[in-house]
């Protein structure tokens, strides 16, 4: 005899949400879970998923004009926002069909209305009280806004995927891969783009050579990138809004798109209720299994302010489910996860910086290419295409690929294996390479950059 309802109740049916819930079900688990918006979660119906969809309109412009250098004479063209919104909008409908047919044939309940917890096995979600043994928290993350002085007037990423009217001039502002990636969505879409970051170089995080590979590259496309500037108020004018920056410029607008990070999304969740502990970064705190010190109650995805992408909450509820109903003590893996930014060259990454590798192992070798890809060779753009290894030289393992240019993504998927799996750099230069491709490169380069010519603020950024 039980006064529980459910043996698990998620909250949030997102992708991590979502995962754990069925997982949890085909287990055995009696299972409910609740979401206020729409199933998927941000990445299927505001983040990565449309995002992915308005990078391929965006590309367009160019290919049409690439054509030309192939034989190809392409007529008047125009692009209508409105379409493309439409077409994205029945897509995201398809997938959040698919999402509630995956939870209901896995048996799980799905409750709608926002819920927030009472106490340590009680949730309440639109008025109804809820009793589970266990409680998952994946709830995701909010865009966060900056507190200057007409803020307010400015958009997040949440919103670009409804805006009623593509904007003829835009600031995006921020320097991550949102920022970025936006920034390349809209300039290819035929938006006048400005880019503003305070720091001196964006994407913090990735290799150096990838971020100044970029920050080469937009320009050339169109994007007016401006470091060491931010906005310091908004106003709005009759023809748009006026930016006030802080180089002493202003700019008028039509639209400014915030992009500046991400916050766990846990403001209206009653943590305080159970007795939810926070960690210094403002997610859930959790242990090794995701448990948070309430035990009884567990947390995933970008809500624990972890690795913010979307496979990595989905690993994270699969070993929920297996830990609390399979029996199962496996753990998420967090070394070595490729990840991709779909900027204009797209950028993808598996394994350490050069500068991490460094610091972590001192003496390094360095195998580095940049070239015209294959593809510009009869188009006559200029666009180049930057990849790069980064061996530990004692024992020769490839500890970092990086890569800039056409493909990027889908090529680092691969090599991400290779890396997984411990390979040296023999591995791969006894790997036959595909010709001809771009990605044989990562096979063929034999001569390590001599460390005279490797970037300074790279090896400083190491010591």
């Amino acid at each position: 005899m039980t006064d529980f309802d459910f043996d698990l109740f998620v909250i949030g049916a997102g992708s991590g949400g979502v995962r754990a819930a069925r997982f949890a079900a085909n287990l055995g688990a009696k299972v409910g879970i609740a979401e206020e918006r729409h199933l998927g979660g941000t990445c299927v119906n505001i983040g990565c998923v449309p995002k992915k969809l308005m990078v391929y309109a965006s590309h367009f412009s160019e290919d049409f004009e690439d054509a030309a250098g192939y034989g190809w004479t392409v007529g008047d063209r125009s692009f209508d926002w409105p379409r493309l919104i439409a077409n994205k909008d029945a897509e995201i409908k398809r997938l959040n069909g698919i999402y509630e047919r995956l939870l209901a044939n896995a048996g799980v309940e799905i409750v709608e209305g926002t819920a927030a917890l009472e106490d340590a096995h009680t949730v309440v979600v639109a008025g109804r009280e809820i009793r589970a043994r266990y409680i998952l928290i994946a709830t995701g993350g909010l865009p966060s806004r900056p507190r200057e002085p007409g803020q307010e007037l400015g958009i997040v990423s949440d919103d670009v995927f409804y805006l009623d009217k593509q904007p003829e001039r835009m600031i995006v502002a921020g320097g991550g891969y949102i920022a970025v990636e936006f920034a390349g969505v809209f300039n290819g879409l035929g938006t006048a783009v400005t880019q503003l970051y305070r720091g001196d170089l964006f994407l913090r995080g990735f290799d150096e050579d990838l971020r100044r590979g970029l920050a080469e590259e937009m320009p050339k496309k169109g994007v007016d990138l401006r470091f060491h500037t931010i906005i310091d108020r908004t106003e709005k004018t009759s023809n748009g809004l006026l930016a006030h920056l802080s180089s002493g410029d202003k700019l008028e607008v039509d639209q400014i798109l915030y992009a500046i990070g991400r916050r766990p999304n846990i403001a209206e969740l009653g943590l305080a209720n159970a007795g939810v502990a926070l960690g210094h970064g403002g997610g859930i705190e959790v242990d090794e299994t995701y448990r948070t010190c309430v035990p009884s109650i567990y947390a995933i995805g970008d809500v624990t302010d972890r690795v913010q992408l979307t496979p990595v909450a989905l690993a994270e509820g699969m070993v929920v489910a297996r830990h609390l109903f399979g029996g199962e003590q496996g753990a998420v893996d967090y070394t070595g996860i490729p990840t991709a930014v779909f900027s204009q060259p797209p950028l993808a990454t598996v394994g350490l910086t050069e500068a991490e590798a460094r610091e972590r192992f001192g003496e390094l070798d360095v195998y580095r290419t940049r070239f015209t890809p294959m593809k510009h060779t009869l188009t006559g753009r200029d666009e180049k295409t930057t990849m790069k290894l980064v061996v530990e030289r004692a024992g020769q393992k490839v500890v970092g690929a990086h890569m800039m240019g056409l493909d990027a993504p889908e090529i680092i998927q691969g090599v991400g294996i290779a890396l997984k799996a411990g390979a040296t750099k023999r591995d791969f230069d006894r790997t036959i390479g595909i010709h001809p491709t771009a990605a044989e490169e990562f096979v063929t380069m034999r001569e390590a950059v001599p460390e005279s010519e490797l970037t300074p603020t790279t090896v400083k950024a190491a010591e």
